[in-house]
């Protein structure tokens, strides 16, 4: 199948015509407006050094059901030591730096760039793009981020720079998206460390049935507190 140049203008391809890999576009900004579209029609940004910006839209998809959220034993007893305070939106910039700074094999993280970072704090201080923190001490020390559209969050990187300090603050985060009866996070691909949490691949089909209903639910805008 061909892999597509985008136009000027704010417009995708069928994300069923993607490549086997997932790659369906290259080229466009990543303006707020184009990213929010891509989002709503299933399809993300995945930058890579050396090329224009490329646009994925997986199948099959990783996504996690709030309810299907499994934290092992030693989580479960480092969430009960609070050792962590969390909190959602207090320094966005913060936990966005680190995630494009902390190297981990497998994940995107490191591909995080400059126009990437610019265009997230725009999507959160536009109400769209949201962080859960563990902070120890008064210092951020963990911490995820990603995009809220509807009843989805699309989940973008995470850091840690204590022990489970990542893995406690994605906990609250799940806890706080099933309290709002969110209907799932995009975890886009796959990857072990988001296995264990419960994460299970789906059709892309699927997941595109499942956005459509979520995106019928109100953003939640501006910050969550």
């Amino acid at each position: 199948m061909p892999v597509y140049e985008l136009p000027e203008e704010i417009a995708f391809p069928d994300p069923a015509l993607a490549e086997p890999d997932g790659l369906l576009a290259v080229g466009g900004d990543l303006s707020a407006e184009r990213l929010l579209t891509a989002y709503a029609l299933g399809i993300f940004p995945w930058p890579h050094r050396g090329w224009p910006m490329l646009w994925f839209s997986p199948d099959p998809r990783m996504v996690l059901f709030p309810a299907e959220l499994k934290l092992s034993r030693s989580l479960r007893q480092s969430i009960r030591k609070g050792r962590y305070e969390i909190r959602f939106d207090t320094d966005f910039a913060g936990v966005i730096a680190n995630c494009a700074k902390v190297k981990r094999p497998g994940q995107r993280g490191t591909w995080i760039s400059k126009p990437m970072v610019k265009a997230y704090t725009e999507l959160h201080k536009l109400g769209f793009a949201h962080c859960a923190e563990a902070w120890l001490e008064g210092k951020l020390v963990g911490g995820v981020y990603g995009v809220s559209l509807g009843a989805a969050y699309f989940g973008e990187s995470m850091f840690a720079l204590e022990p489970d300090a990542s893995k406690v603050a994605f906990a609250a985060l799940v806890g706080k998206l099933k309290e709002w009866e969110f209907h799932f996070i995009d975890a886009q691909v796959h990857t072990a460390h988001l296995e264990r949490f419960g994460a299970r691949l789906i059709p892309r089909v699927e997941y595109l049935q499942r956005l459509e209903k979520a995106l019928q639910v109100p953003t939640r805008r501006g910050p969550w507190i």
